[in-house]
């Protein structure tokens, strides 16, 4: 199936594209023509308000079978494990750590992508269109005859066991563990796979993301604009009885009927596309000399908020490398931070804490909540031979870092919660000596 899909290169390009079944499908020179070519019908599908600055206004036009208006009435349904309710639960000012999620077998039911989505944190209101919020998913079957889509806010999806067929009304993409996407607001979208499969995801309300500024790093660097992916124009004409149409909807989710399959687009343009992303692409930036970088450093994406450069969450990773600081503590410093930081695992083991934080499994610390290095790694690097080391190889570690404060769902509080994890900084030794306090280090 993968040699079969074929993307566009680039970030916030204008794209246009038409399935090969149906040339010339574009209209020329306008964008809602009294009669399209083929009978299709014309759509916009707005990601940014009409009046919004054109280095900020994104859309696309849609030409369709059928128009997306064609269905019955939403109608409320259970949203299972979702939620964007935070004031149910107490604030947990911890370090807290979660076991890898468990991934129901289809002996024990099926599950698909929608029905296995559980939020473990977040913050703020989707009406008000502010916040975040950050889950887990698990699902073991396809979503056959039904889409999903998020009127609340874009969503970027992070893999970690098994392959994610998506179909949206753009096209096709396979994204794979290692690689991200992000299926932005209003975009239907069907994610098939073919066993087991876990990952994580993050929501944003607010915005988009953008590639973050590169400042004096100068043009090149990080997450490159040519290495991100869009699906082109793919249709099926699909009748079907009852297909259901899933919309997120002000944190609640609701579902609709119609008789033919969405995924019925034969061409379409615009820059308001979904996008996935292999993080085996990003060129690390990091110091040869001394000190340990910030880590927003290896930022892949951001959402900014109106403060700026303060993020409603960065997506940020930390991917193999080289590690040549000098005179340096080189693993993660000790932290307090005005953001709160959850940490994912997708395969290999984490650098600062190579036992008990696995793949599959997840971290929060939240703001001004202390965390860093466990005693082993501490001891261990504070007497290393300082000689150039390969770092994180055959590992990949993400952040969803953001300047809200989370508070941790119900089902977080009580699902795969490591009550030992507080554990792993008590060993940490005293090794102050009055003697030595007051000596400089060699040039320092």
């Amino acid at each position: 199936m993968a040699s079969d899909l074929q993307y566009m290169s680039g970030f916030g390009n204008e794209f246009s594209s038409e399935d090969s079944r149906c040339p010339n499908a574009l209209p020329e020179g306008q964008n809602n023509p009294q009669k399209c070519a083929y009978g299709l019908y014309a759509e916009q599908l707005s990601g940014s308000a009409f009046t919004a600055p054109r280095t900020q206004n994104v859309r696309s036009w849609l030409y369709r079978i059928r128009p997306s208006a064609q269905h019955k009435p939403f109608e409320k349904i259970d949203r299972g494990q979702m939620t964007d309710d935070w004031n149910s639960v107490h604030p947990n000012p911890n370090q807290l750590r979660w076991l890898p999620f468990d991934i129901p077998s289809k002996k024990e039911k099926k599950q698909d992508f929608v029905e296995g989505l559980s939020t473990v944190c977040g913050a703020g209101d989707p009406m008000s269109r502010h916040g975040a919020a950050i889950y887990i998913y698990t699902c073991n079957s396809p979503m056959g005859n039904r889409c999903f889509y998020n009127a609340d806010g874009d969503y970027l999806i992070v893999p970690q066991q098994g392959d994610l067929l998506i179909t949206t009304e753009f096209g096709r993409m396979l994204v794979e563990p290692n690689e991200i996407c992000v299926i932005q607001s209003g975009m239907r979208f069907n994610v098939s796979v073919s066993g087991e499969s876990r990952g994580y995801m993050l929501e944003v309300f607010d915005g988009h993301f953008q590639l973050p500024d590169l400042g004096p790093i100068g043009a090149n660097g990080l997450a490159n604009p040519r290495d991100f992916l869009t699906p082109v124009a793919w249709f099926e004409e699909k009748d079907v009885k009852g297909y259901q149409v899933i919309g997120k909807f002000q944190g609640h989710l609701f579902s609709a009927l119609q008789d033919h399959s969405p995924f019925d687009v034969v061409a379409w343009h615009g820059n308001y596309v979904p996008y996935k992303y292999n993080l085996k692409n990003f060129m690390v930036i990091n110091t040869v000399s001394f000190d340990h970088a910030d880590p927003s450093i290896f930022t892949v994406l951001t959402c900014q908020s109106l403060k700026p450069g303060t993020a409603i969450a960065d997506f940020v990773i930390f991917p193999p490398r080289w590690g040549v600081a000098d005179k340096t503590f080189r693993p993660p410093y000790y932290h307090r931070n005005c953001m709160s930081e959850f940490m994912g695992l997708i395969l290999g083991k984490y650098e600062a804490k190579e036992s008990g934080f696995l793949p599959g499994g997840c971290t929060l610390h939240s703001m001004m909540t202390p965390h860093g290095p466990d005693a082993e790694c501490f001891e261990k690097a504070s007497n290393d031979e300082l000689k150039p080391v390969r770092v994180a190889e055959g590992t990949q570690a993400f952040m969803f870092e953001s300047s809200l404060s989370f508070r941790v769902t119900e089902w977080g509080n009580k699902t795969k919660v490591d009550e030992d994890y507080y554990t792993c900084w008590q060993p940490l030794k005293k090794h102050f000596k009055l003697d030595t306090a007051a000596t400089k280090t060699d040039g320092q």
